[in-house]
């Protein structure tokens, strides 16, 4: 079994207006999860540099970030990364390019753990625009269909759809199981279920929900979402 988890940290700014990257890290810590799926986790202008600073993952944490090589100061693409343990292996990674009025992307990657099969793990944030959302989520799930090998695959991500019922979320429920995690928008007072763990057939979830310590609640706008999985 493993943790996944996905986290809107909001550019570490929290709702006390306060940017901090050490605050983001202490909800990581108390998650806990073998991989993590972050959004806004690069800054919006110039050279979108990654939030949490290198040497703040290096030293004081149990993860590494994926390098997807598309930006130098960035974590990842377009605000999206994946964090995974320092002793797991990637195999494989790449961005995806989302269609969308304004920059959006999500990136991929293999993971094996402690020698079990690797695992594709996925992480986006989707537009603002339920057409947009539509095609987003039709392009992640050609791009997952179409990478070199199968595999068993979590996709996560802040996917700012409110129903279940329609969009994308009933789009990616043809192909994928939705985790029953819970509200995670506003942190201050959750009633949006805009963030998602999604698991491909042959993965078992057996717990999920949402962590919402006091830390996560003023941490960022969104609290994190997380599941244990078999398979």
């Amino acid at each position: 079994m493993f943790k996944v988890a996905s986290y809107n940290m909001h550019k570490a700014v929290g709702l006390d207006r306060r940017r901090s990257p050490e605050r983001i890290l202490d909800v990581l810590r108390e998650i806990d999860a073998d991989v993590i799926a972050l959004q806004e986790a690069d800054r919006r202008f110039g050279a979108r540099e990654g939030v949490l600073p290198p040497h703040l993952l290096d030293e004081h944490s149990d993860w590494k970030a994926i390098a997807f090589g598309m930006r130098a100061a960035s974590m990842g693409w377009h605000g999206n990364a994946i964090l995974v343990r320092k002793a797991a292996t990637v195999e494989w990674c790449q961005p995806i390019h989302l269609p969308s009025l304004e920059p959006r992307g999500a990136v991929t990657a293999d993971v094996r753990f402690d020698g079990a099969p690797p695992l594709r793990v996925v992480g986006m944030h989707l537009d603002l625009s339920g057409l947009w959302r539509r095609r987003q989520a039709a392009a992640v799930m050609a791009h997952v269909e179409a990478a070199p090998e199968p595999r068993p695959a979590v996709l996560m991500g802040d996917l700012n759809e409110w129903s279940q019922a329609a969009g994308c979320l009933r789009d990616f429920a043809r192909c994928y199981r939705i985790a029953a995690t819970g509200p995670s928008f506003h942190a201050s007072r959750p009633v949006g279920r805009l963030d998602r763990i999604m698991t491909s057939p042959g993965l078992r979830v057996v717990d999920c929900g949402v962590h919402a310590s006091p830390t996560a609640r003023r941490a960022s706008d969104h609290l994190p979402i997380w599941a244990v999985i078999d398979g």
